[in-house]
């Protein structure tokens, strides 16, 4: 008779602490959703904070990459008066000035090198400066006149030297990231550094080559080895310096901390004989003969004159 009694009660009381769990796991169940509720926009903001840091970081890394193998663009694009002017000198005026009272710039390679030839074949004119340095500033400006004897400049850029240095802001051009075309030569610059001397372009090996073989002694002195201007014209010519004093192109020739001429100023008097022209046009007329000497005298029309 007792266990009959007991039976009932005891089903009774499963069934009892089987509802009483099952609220205490309902209230368990819902507990945990309210604070999921009240984290989630939390997680949701440090995700998306952790997204975009990540995402700066990337840039960062990328533009770092960017600026230091590939620098973009210096100097200012040349203005359309100043262009025409220097890359279309009068060649009737070239004539009348001859070699403009200079001496001779040229040193020649010894032995009987190999002609240099450039990236498409053609007689190569290597040139190796800098932006911030004077003598480059200064040769620039006859390298230009001669080799728009031979091709066009379709990118060139103006810019002026180093103010810190001899004959300081000397207006000039850049080299770098110039686009120039002939048909009888290649014209391969190499601008090293800029006008704050951080890297600007790296030469080749063969380029340092040329650099470190005519470079230098015995063409130059050691203490000069590798310095600016350099111009290897074929194999055949070698430019170690400037062909003329730079103080032509400021205010007092005399006085190198004078106040530099402009650009303008400058191109303005490549149409007439005077001084400065003398310089930049006979140096310019150096240098095309040279040219000539590498292209076996083509165009015809520059290289037959009697001046050259």
């Amino acid at each position: 008779m007792a266990k009959t009694k007991r039976a009932p009660q005891s089903r009774a009381a499963r069934r009892e602490m089987q509802r009483k769990e099952a609220q205490r796991q309902a209230a368990k169940q819902h507990q945990r959703k309210r604070v999921g509720r009240r984290r989630s926009p939390w997680v949701f903001i440090g995700g998306t904070l952790v997204l975009v840091a990540v995402i700066i970081g990337l840039f960062i890394v990328l533009s770092h990459q960017s600026g230091s193998s590939n620098p973009g663009p210096t100097g200012t694009p040349t203005d359309a008066t100043t262009l025409q002017a220097v890359t279309n000198v009068s060649p009737q005026l070239l004539d009348q000035i001859g070699a403009g009272g200079l001496s001779n710039p040229f040193k020649k390679p010894q032995g009987s090198p190999a002609p240099l030839t450039g990236p498409t074949g053609k007689p190569e004119v290597f040139y190796y400066g800098a932006e911030w340095c004077p003598l480059c500033a200064a040769e620039r400006w006859s390298v230009v006149v001669a080799l728009s004897r031979f091709g066009t400049f379709q990118t060139l850029r103006e810019t002026s030297s180093a103010s810190d240095d001899s004959y300081p802001n000397t207006s000039s051009f850049t080299f770098y990231q110039s686009s120039y075309t002939s048909q009888y030569v290649d014209f391969v610059p190499v601008e090293v550094q800029d006008q704050q001397r951080a890297t600007l372009q790296t030469p080749t090996a063969s380029e340092q080559q040329l650099v470190n073989t005519y470079d230098g002694p015995p063409y130059i002195a050691a203490q000069y080895a590798g310095g600016f201007p350099f111009m290897d014209i074929g194999n055949r010519y070698l430019i170690l310096g400037p062909s003329y004093d730079p103080g032509v192109l400021r205010t007092n020739p005399q006085d190198s901390s004078s106040t530099p001429l402009t650009q303008q100023a400058i191109a303005a008097q490549l149409s007439t004989n005077n001084t400065l022209s003398k310089s930049v046009l006979g140096a310019a007329n150096y240098l095309t003969a040279a040219f000539c000497a590498i292209t076996s005298n083509q165009p015809g029309s520059v290289c037959n004159t009697t001046t050259i």
